[in-house]
C-alpha cells in the first residue's frame, strides 16, 4: 500500500497547517471554547471555505474527499492546533449516517454541512450504556403523523449548538440488541427537545438531550441501522486517533524545546542521558501510533472485520500512547506544565479525553481481539 500523499492532499495539509498556525493560537482557542456555542461560527465558516470541512465528505455530498486518508490528514492538523470547532461532531459523527443511509433530500443537506452553514450532532450515548454501540433504550414509535421519539441521550458532542440531531432509537428488541435500532433526524430546536449544555474537562462542549414525544424523520430503514452506526463510530475513532497523533507530535516538540533551554547544574537538562532515553521511547511510541492510523485509514472502506480490527488497533494505541505522552511530557516539564498559561497541559487533557471518547483503550483492545478471532476463523 502506498501511503505517499497525492498532490491534492499535500496542498490540503499545507493549507490547513498554514491557516491554523496563523489564525489559531492557543489564546484564540481558549476564547472560542468560552463562547456560548463552544466554538467560533465565523471561523468555522472560514475553515469550511478553505475546504477543511469538505475534505471529510465525498464529492456526491458536496465535499472534496471523504476517504480515510482525508480524515487522518485533516484531524492530525486539528490535533496540532487543538481546534474546538465541530469537525468530529458535525462532519464525521453527524454526517456519516446521512451519507450512508439518508434519502436524497437528507443527503442534500450535507452540502450545508460542507460549507459550514449547518452543524450536526450524533445523539447516541445513553446513561448506563458505557461504550456499547447496541445499548439503546430511547424508543421510537410509529404514529399517524410519523415517528415519535422518547428518551434521553448523554454526552452529545456539540449537541446544544447543532442545527440538527441524528438520534438513535429502538424500534424493536431488547435494550442491548443489535437488531431493532433506528436512526432519526430531528431539528435541534424541535418541540419536545430539551438540551442542557456543559463544558468538558479539556475545553470542549457537550449536552444532555431529553426527547419528549419528538416528531422525527427516519434515516434509512428503521430497525436496521446498527451497521450504519458501527461504520459511523469507526470513522469517528479514526478521526480521534489521527487527532491524538497530531497532539502527541506538538507535545513532543514543546518538550524538546523546553529540554534544550531549561538548565540544571550548569547544562541543559536535555543533555542528561536518562532524559534522552525517555524522549527516544516517546518518539518510538508516537511513530507506532502514527503507523496504526495510516494503516486503519487505508482500510476504512474495506470489509467490516478488517475495518473494525484496524480502527480498534489505532484507537487503542492512541489511548495508550496518548496517556504515556501526557504523563511523560508533564513530568519532564515539572511545575510549569500545571499552569493555565502554558499550552502543554491543554494538549495533555485533550489526549486523556480522546482515550475515553468512543471507547477507551481497554474497550478497543477487546474489540481488536474479537475481530481478529473472527477474521481468523
Amino acid at each position: 500500500m502506498d501511503f505517499t500523499l497525492s498532490e491534492e492532499r499535500r496542498m490540503l495539509a499545507e493549507t490547513a497547517e498554514r491557516f491554523l498556525r496563523d489564525r489559531y493560537s492557543i489564546d484564540v482557542r481558549h476564547a472560542n471554547a468560552d463562547r456560548d456555542e463552544g466554538y467560533d461560527p465565523k471561523l468555522w465558516r472560514e475553515m469550511a471555505d478553505l475546504g477543511l470541512v469538505g475534505a471529510l465528505l465525498p464529492p456526491e455530498a458536496g465535499g472534496l474527499g471523504g476517504e480515510g486518508e482525508d480524515i487522518a490528514l485533516v484531524f492530525e492538523q486539528v490535533g496540532r492546533a487543538l481546534v474546538v470547532e465541530p469537525f468530529l461532531a458535525s462532519a464525521i459523527l453527524g454526517a456519516t449516517p446521512l451519507l450512508k443511509a439518508g434519502s436524497d433530500a437528507q443527503k442534500a443537506t450535507l452540502e450545508q454541512v460542507a460549507d459550514g452553514s449547518l452543524t450536526l450532532a450524533l445523539a447516541h450515548g445513553e446513561p448506563g450504556g458505557r461504550y456499547s454501540l447496541s445499548h439503546v433504550a430511547t424508543m421510537a414509535t410509529e404514529s399517524e403523523d410519523g415517528w415519535r421519539l422518547n428518551g434521553a441521550k448523554a454526552v452529545v458532542l456539540n449537541g446544544d449548538s447543532a442545527g440538527c440531531l441524528v438520534v438513535s432509537a429502538r424500534v424493536s428488541g431488547d435494550v442491548a440488541s443489535e437488531d431493532g435500532i433506528g436512526l432519526f433526524l430531528i431539528e435541534g430546536g424541535a418541540p419536545g427537545v430539551s438540551r442542557r449544555a456543559y463544558g468538558t474537562v479539556e475545553g470542549g462542549q457537550a449536552a444532555e438531550v431529553t426527547l419528549d414525544n419528538v416528531l422525527a424523520e427516519p434515516i434509512g430503514t428503521p430497525g436496521e441501522a446498527f451497521p450504519v452506526l458501527e461504520e459511523t463510530i469507526a470513522r469517528g475513532c479514526l478521526a480521534l486517533a489521527a487527532e491524538a497523533v497530531g497532539i502527541m507530535e506538538v507535545s513532543k516538540d514543546i518538550t524538546l524545546d523546553y529540554l534544550k533551554t531549561r538548565t540544571q547544574f550548569g547544562r541543559p537538562i536535555g543533555k542528561f542521558q536518562v532524559i534522552q532515553h525517555r524522549m527516544v521511547d516517546l518518539v518510538l511510541e508516537i511513530e507506532q501510533a502514527r503507523s496504526a492510523v495510516m494503516l486503519a485509514s487505508g482500510y476504512l472502506d474495506g470489509a467490516r472485520e478488517e475495518r473494525e480490527k484496524l480502527v480498534s488497533a489505532a484507537k487503542n494505541l492512541a489511548g495508550r500512547v496518548g496517556r504515556l505522552v501526557a504523563e511523560e511530557t508533564i513530568q519532564l516539564h515539572g511545575g510549569i506544565a500545571m499552569t493555565w498559561e502554558y499550552s502543554l497541559p491543554h494538549y495533555a487533557k485533550r489526549l486523556i479525553m480522546i482515550d475515553h471518547l468512543l471507547g477507551d483503550s481497554d474497550h478497543h483492545l477487546a474489540r481488536f481481539q474479537r475481530f481478529s478471532a473472527q477474521e481468523a476463523a
